[in-house]
């Protein structure tokens, strides 16, 4: 499994990190098998520099045998060729993520980090982190999306399968043909029955699965959308 970290993607006149991350995984998926693009919430701070949201965007692939800096360099050049000034893009290819790299996602979403922060660590656990313009900021998102999405148990799909094709009311075996895992509640409890909304259904990321978590709305379920 290889993942690939991106952040400061975007401008206040462009489409998100998440959206650029959804095309770069459409072009990756023509030879590789994508497991999914996730977004992750960071830190949201006055003293973070941020479009919109703070977000990141990581996107899990299934592949074996890669060479890690070929992969890096093809994810850069389709950012590159879709570059907005006034972002500072960052972007992280990684396949073996340690604790140490998770924690750091963790910490960008409570407390500042530095982009020297970013990039010693990343050096230390040799994984590849690129800085693609402007201040290079998006550097500290990147590799948080890397150890975030690694942990199996944060953030929530903006990709995975056919889920975005799904709209209306659904009956659960829908979901699962169109690749959630499973369907539950907050707390819990796995929901096999009934109808789910699945207007703009973004499954949460836990257990390293695509969850949809859901709550009871009159006579159908409508979907949560997690960080």
């Amino acid at each position: 499994m290889y993942l690939i970290g991106m952040d400061d993607t975007d401008n206040l006149e462009s489409r998100g990190t998440g959206h650029m991350a959804r095309q770069v995984a459409a072009t990756l998926e023509a030879d590789h098998v994508i497991l999914g693009v996730t977004r992750h919430q960071l830190l949201v701070d006055p003293r973070v520099p941020y479009t919109k949201r703070n977000s990141c965007a990581a996107i899990v692939l299934d592949v074996e045998d890669l060479d890690p800096k070929a992969l890096a360099d093809r994810v850069r050049v389709l950012m590159l060729a879709d570059y907005h000034t006034g972002s500072d893009p960052g972007l992280c290819v990684a396949q073996c993520v340690t604790v140490a790299i998770t924690e750091f996602g963790r910490r960008a979403q409570r407390e500042l980090v530095t982009q020297e922060e970013a990039r010693t660590l990343a050096a230390d656990h040799g994984m590849i982190l690129y800085g693609l313009g402007g201040n290079e900021g998006g550097v500290i998102g990147a590799l948080a999306a890397v150890g975030l999405v690694a942990s199996g148990d944060d953030g929530r799909y903006v990709m995975v399968g056919r889920v975005r094709e799904l709209a209306g009311l659904h009956p659960i075996s829908a979901l699962l043909a169109a690749g959630v895992d499973s369907v539950q509640t907050i707390d819990g409890e796995p929901v096999t029955q009934g109808l789910v909304q699945t207007d703009k259904l973004r499954p949460a990321r836990r257990g390293g699965k695509p969850v949809a978590i859901v709550a009871r709305d009159g006579e159908h379920w409508t979907p949560l959308k997690l960080d």
